[in-house]
């Protein structure tokens, strides 16, 4: 009966005129991102950072979540139709359908992207649902070597979960960490690592973080690509509605997509783009038609899509249940509760219940809006890929240095961002991932803070960590996840987890 007043709660605050508005921009401006390729959702919404300071928490949130879920669902058009992934979780859609689209099958294709997409949304939320509040209530439990423990192990498993040279994302981190340390002591009010910069005595700016490393170097990375030809899909998109057989063939790897999508998404480090390719993986092992795969079989399209769509959004679990962000964009949304003053972690359930079961119960109403959104206005988003780079970026980056700067009205953020874009240019080239970056500039100060309230509570005896049962066991969890992805069998078969055929 809780769970039902707890949704009752939750509806009653996303079903607002205001609330429903922001929620449909959100999935509106997430489909149209997830259409045009490379801009994903981490660049957009570290973008529109700036813009939440005008909004309620609520709204914010919720439409950052649709944002955040709805690329998922507008990635797998341009994937289907141009064999250009738009979001890179869609990247293995494109092997599939691609094939479909040109054997004249673009409907279909598209079809079982969207309901698979929609029935692996309502799933996950409603695991979101009834796993929530019991997590939440265990977190309570938790003290600060429990803490430090559990992001030492989020930490960890980002690493082993994403995909590169584990050196590089190792390496990532720390820089990471070592950038959420600039600013003031929390305890001995001591500038650190400020250059002699006051504007730097309160720290870097994240957002100014966030649009340098996604926004900005995204914009220089694709700029590079303009020269590029798109190829449209000749073939009319007609008989959008799969036939019998399809929806026989797509059922199973649905099912399938959306179970592995809702477990590896709440792993640090999974998330849409891990979930996507092991469904694939998988289901191209068990399926039936396992020799259809790569030539149009309506199953690489249902699985991946269906387990993007459920890994994105139960990668929430961790972030409103236990403050820990499960991948860039879940740092991002932490980073947008804490510019709202809200303290993320298990408090948010009992603190803040409009915020915290209104964000789950938008989920379901964005979901409706996306399916609405996807098929019946296909036409418009094709239309939307003709738009010239040249034209759009430049309009992009402008917004940019406005929103920043509108946030503090400081000009030293706009060179934070330069600084920041040149860098995330830079890890590109040299084939490192900013994610993991941003996790540990984003988990940084809370590390440092749990670790020296236990050492406090200790007397400075570091066996706190484990003397206590549980941060003993998060940390040889943490240890053994770091054995076991190092091993030569395990790393090439992670390595072979992410081969686009």
């Amino acid at each position: 009966m809780d769970l039902i007043s707890h949704l009752a709660t939750g509806f009653a605050v996303a079903l607002t005129p205001e609330n429903l508005l922001y929620c449909f921009i959100g999935t509106m401006i997430g489909t149209a991102i997830g259409v045009l390729p490379g801009i994903g959702p981490v660049a957009t919404i570290a973008m529109l950072l700036p813009l939440t300071f005008s909004l309620s928490p609520i709204s914010s949130l919720i439409m950052l979540s649709g944002i955040y879920y709805g690329a998922q669902y507008g990635g797998s058009t341009t994937a289907i139709l141009l064999n250009l992934p738009g979001e890179s979780a869609s990247a293995v859609t494109t092997i599939d359908g691609y094939q479909m689209a040109r054997r004249g099958r673009a409907g279909p294709a598209l079809a079982s992207a969207a309901l698979g997409s929609f029935f692996a949304g309502c799933v996950s939320t409603v695991l979101i649902a009834v796993f929530a509040l019991p997590l939440t209530q265990l977190a309570l439990e938790f003290g600060p070597a429990e803490y430090f423990s559990l992001m030492v192990l989020g930490l960890i498993s980002s690493v082993a979960l994403a995909h590169g040279s584990i050196l590089k994302a190792i390496a990532m981190i720390v820089l990471g960490l070592l950038l959420g340390l600039v600013g003031t002591d929390i305890y001995s009010g001591a500038p650190r690592f400020t250059l002699g910069i006051l504007e730097m005595s309160d720290g870097i700016d994240f957002v100014a973080v966030a649009v340098g490393l996604f926004g900005l170097a995204e914009i220089l990375r694709n700029l590079e690509d303009e020269g590029e030809e798109r190829s449209f899909v000749t073939t009319a998109i007609t008989g959008l509605w799969p036939t019998r057989d399809d929806f026989r063939r797509m059922l199973g790897p649905v099912v399938r997509g959306t179970a592995i999508g809702s477990i590896l998404g709440i792993l640090p480090g999974g998330g849409a783009l891990l979930s996507s390719f092991a469904a694939y993986t998988i289901e191209k092992k068990v399926s039936r038609n396992s020799a259809e795969f790569g030539k149009g079989a309506i199953e690489g399209v249902a699985a991946p899509e269906s387990a993007n769509n459920a890994g994105s959004q139960t990668s929430f679990i961790p972030m409103l249940t236990l403050g820990i962000p499960s991948n860039p964009v879940m740092a991002l949304m932490i980073g947008a509760m804490i510019i709202q003053g809200i303290v993320p972690g298990p408090n948010v359930a009992t603190d803040n219940p409009e915020l915290f079961w209104g964000i789950i119960a938008s989920m379901w109403i964005g979901n409706a809006m996306l399916l609405l959104l996807n098929l019946p206005l296909l036409g418009i988003w094709v239309k939307l890929l003709k738009v010239p780079y040249y034209v759009m970026f430049p309009a992009i980056i402008a917004f940019c240095c406005i929103g920043v700067y509108s946030v503090e009205s400081n000009a030293f953020t706009l060179y934070e961002v330069a600084f920041f874009g040149a860098l995330g240019y830079l890890m590109a080239k040299l084939d490192c991932e900013p994610a993991p970056l941003v996790l540990g500039f984003i988990i940084g100060p809370m590390v440092e803070e749990h670790l020296r309230r236990a050492m406090i509570l200790s007397r400075g005896d570091p066996m706190i960590f484990v003397e206590r049962p549980i941060s003993a066991g998060l940390l040889i969890a943490a240890a053994a996840t770091l054995v076991i992805v190092c091993l030569p069998s395990i790393s090439k078969r992670r390595d072979e987890v992410f081969v686009e055929e």
